[in-house]
């Protein structure tokens, strides 16, 4: 996180300052004391539940500005695993602080407030008084917080399930690793409540000391407008992670994993560009969507066959989904996948969404605990369909962007790569179940060749790895000189019984709303239990009636639909990545999928995964939306995910918000390397 290391204090000693209430505290500078240690007998571990861990680390820390304590009181964490903080938690700060209280939870009063630019740049303390929350500091705290508990709870699960070894030796070195895993992460909260960032918290934070004869002038007006960019996206309230009352503590974890991936998305449903009645609105380019055919695919809908009702559709049926709906989308997979064999309609399973695919088949696969490798950067919902049901975990398989011993290309996926990473989740006590693919790659747009495709294949039968391929952009390949091969084409899978694919409408035809996702799989245990998540994802009867309408109606899609909207991809990808190479910014020139992988490093000085996440809320304090690299698991920060299948007006007006916080980002980097030389 860039911080410095820090070890917590016992209370009391030498170097103690005293606080409120009659306790010292020690000073940022005394000599550590070691904490003590989980103990072992090599048989039965008796160890700390983690929030008697983070009780142990919060309790006593010394006091930045209001902040006096973190209290967290121990709770039970039997048969329970979540990222997330317990329900009884609650933060105990400085009563004397103007807004906030030492026996109510704390509530952030004021609102976000629009920034314009001025000439008399407000002092911090004004600045302070206009803004509670710093949201990029609060991001940074909440995803440790959650990668915190994550960590906790496995090392915990791990050691209290862990039959007994012969090998003491190494058990007890597995232990060791264990419990430093958890203070290293401990560490890291302490340091980020340390560093005063966290102004949303009453954290004290630093500012620039002005005489009365000084002004905020040149580069100190520099300095305050780079503060002011950083405190776009404020905070109405304190996060329901921190403390509830009415939620149980899985509900608290699956809220406080909520707000961390969708507050974005949320800003932009309450304030949406329109081309008439919101013209200052937000323009999405973060999520994938295509909007460059709705004309034809409402035309489509709007069709007399699409009207039919029927007492059959109005009330309960398979929960597989419709016969007739199966037998259509085993026929449309069987001619665009170009399978060698007719698909079998049993094998057909059909549920809300291709997320809700993916849940339920990681929730079938695997159990508590276990995981699935997959490549990285990977589309980041993936992690929510894997978390919310079935708590597995994806393992990250890192690619990187320069070009290694045996890749051709950035980003290239290699057997080597894939055993690298299962040696070392082995290693970390990991079990894991099976390899996800996308395919044509989600954010990068690589396609797998044939030839790659059946080394993944064959390394996941020689590990007995189930093998899940989303293949949910594979009509929306528009270069023609690039050939998606699909897993279904192959005639002799290595493993066909661990071989499942996953497609759906939202991407190849516009369609997201219609909330449909198709597994095919050869095991017909897998599809039996997969199909019993129709109870509480299944499809409406009148959605499924349409959609079966639409895939049979074969001549329109492929005489109209399919050739307009790979001449529309084509022209709105040109647009963007001419702008790009305007702009001299690096990208992945790929001829598949709704988006471009872009990289920014020229923007972010030094490039860290927090100057990342602040530029990203500058593209949002200019009403853009893009989707940072991080969110997708990626190892380097600076890397973006840009969505261009959106329509020609508000694309053009995206990329002139795009230019305007790139030349307002660059000015402000050259008024920081002119300023750093006079401070040293």
């Amino acid at each position: 996180m860039g911080l410095q290391s820090f070890l917590p204090h016992e209370t009391g000693g030498e170097g103690a300052v005293p606080r409120q209430g009659g306790t010292s505290l020690p000073e940022r500078g005394a000599e550590p004391r070691p904490e003590a240690s989980l103990e072992t007998d090599h048989t039965c571990l008796d160890v700390q539940s983690s929030d008697q861990l983070v009780q142990k680390y919060f309790r006593n820390q010394p006091a930045t500005g209001t902040f006096s304590r973190w209290e967290l009181p121990p709770s039970s964490m039997a048969g329970y695993k979540g990222p997330g903080l317990r329900r009884e938690a609650h933060l105990c700060c400085d009563p004397t602080h103007p807004s906030l209280s030492s026996s109510q939870p704390v509530e952030a009063k004021t609102k976000a407030q629009g920034m314009s630019h001025q000439s008399d740049v407000l002092p911090c303390d004004q600045l302070r008084d206009q803004v509670i929350g710093n949201q990029s500091s609060h991001t940074q705290l909440m995803e440790t917080l959650l990668h915190l508990r994550q960590t906790v709870d496995d090392c915990i699960t791990q050691l209290t399930t862990r039959p007994p070894q012969l090998d003491l030796p190494l058990e007890e070195q597995r232990h060791n690793q264990a419990t430093g895993e958890q203070e290293a992460f401990l560490r890291r909260v302490v340091n980020l409540l340390q560093s005063g960032a966290m102004w949303g918290l009453g954290l004290q934070a630093p500012r620039p000391t002005l005489g009365p004869r000084d002004d905020a002038g040149g580069g100190q007006q520099a300095q305050l407008s780079r503060q002011l960019d950083q405190l776009v996206h404020q905070l109405s309230h304190l996060e329901v992670a921190f403390v509830s009352h009415d939620l149980s503590n899985r509900g608290i974890d699956i809220s406080a994993f909520e707000r961390s991936k969708f507050q974005d998305f949320k800003t932009y449903q309450g304030d949406k560009y329109h081309e008439d009645k919101n013209t200052m609105g937000f323009i999405n380019l973060g999520v994938s969507e295509n909007k460059l055919c709705t004309d034809l695919m409402t035309e489509r809908l709007s069709r007399s066959d699409m009207n039919h009702l029927e007492d059959a559709l109005l009330q309960y049926s398979d929960q597989r989904g419709q016969p007739f709906l199966r037998e259509e989308v085993a026929r449309f997979l069987t001619y665009y996948c170009k399978s060698p064999a007719r698909l079998d309609p049993e094998n057909v399973v059909v549920l809300s969404g291709c997320c809700s695919v993916f849940s339920a088949l990681a929730t079938v696969l695997c159990d508590p605990g276990e995981a699935l490798l997959t490549p990285t950067p990977f589309f980041g919902g993936l992690v929510m369909g894997s978390y919310l049901y079935s708590k597995v975990e994806l393992m990250p398989v890192h690619l990187d962007s320069e070009i290694t011993d045996g890749s051709a290309r950035p980003f290239q996926l290699t057997v080597d790569k894939l055993e690298q990473a299962l040696l070392e989740a082995t290693l970390k006590g990991k079990k894991v179940r099976g390899l996800l693919l996308i395919n044509p790659q989600n954010p990068l747009g690589d396609v797998y060749s044939r030839d790659s495709l059946e080394e993944y294949l064959e390394f996941a039968k020689r590990y007995n790895l189930h093998v899940i391929i989303d293949e949910l952009y594979m009509l929306s390949v528009f270069d023609d000189s690039v050939t998606f091969r699909s897993v279904l084409s192959m005639e002799s899978l290595p493993d066909p019984n661990r071989t499942h694919m996953i497609w759906g409408t939202s991407k190849d035809f516009g369609i997201s709303g219609f909330r449909f996702g198709a597994l095919y799989t050869h095991n017909k245990e897998v599809a039996s239990a997969v199909s019993s998540f129709g109870f509480l994802n299944g499809i409406s009867g009148i959605t499924q009636y349409k959609l079966c309408r639409l895939l049979q109606d074969r001549e329109w899609i492929d005489k109209v639909y399919l050739p307009t909207n790979h001449s529309r991809l084509k022209a709105a990808h040109r647009y963007i990545t001419n702008k790009l190479k305007a702009l001299k910014i690096p990208f992945l020139n790929r001829g598949s999928g709704l988006y471009v992988w872009m990289n920014l490093k020229e923007y972010l000085q030094p490039c860290t995964f927090e100057e990342e996440l602040l530029l990203h809320h500058r593209f949002l304090g200019n009403k853009l939306i893009l989707s940072p690299g991080k969110t997708y698991m990626c190892k380097e920060p600076g890397w973006f995910r840009l969505i261009f299948s959106d329509k020609p007006l508000p694309l053009k007006l995206a990329m002139h918000r795009f230019y305007e916080v790139l030349a307002e980002q660059k000015r402000d980097l050259r008024v920081k390397q002119l300023e750093d030389p006079q401070k040293e």
